[in-house]
């Protein structure tokens, strides 16, 4: 079976009614990059899982960009040219939480910091 993205998108919004397009689409993307084959996403079983899945590794970097993003307003206000040591470790772990936001759209292994 080819699993096409209009078929996916007719699965999510069958699995979360609510879901506006942007996320229906969203969902396609990172629900695709989590798997070797989409040709998996045919199974409604895998599919709930790799969902769960999903779900959860979104959740947890929505709540790490979050938290570093706090960081990140409280560091603007300081001066660049007097950053401690723990400052540079906070940039450091911004970068690396981008790179796992964006390991999960791309489907790339995240930047190893």
């Amino acid at each position: 079976m080819n699993v096409s993205c209009h078929e996916l998108a007719e699965r999510i919004q069958t699995l979360q009614p609510t879901a506006d397009v942007k996320d229906v689409a969203r969902l396609c993307l990172l629900l695709s990059n989590s798997v070797k084959d989409p040709e998996q996403l045919a199974s409604d079983e895998t599919l709930t899982t790799v969902w769960k899945e999903v779900g959860l590794k979104l959740q947890a970097a929505t709540d790490q960009h979050a938290a570093m993003t706090a960081e990140l307003d409280e560091l603007s206000t300081s001066d660049p040219r007097a950053f401690t040591s723990d400052q540079i470790w906070v940039l450091i772990r911004a970068i690396k939480v981008q790179s796992q936001i964006l390991q999960l759209y791309v489907g790339q292994p995240a930047l190893n910091v």
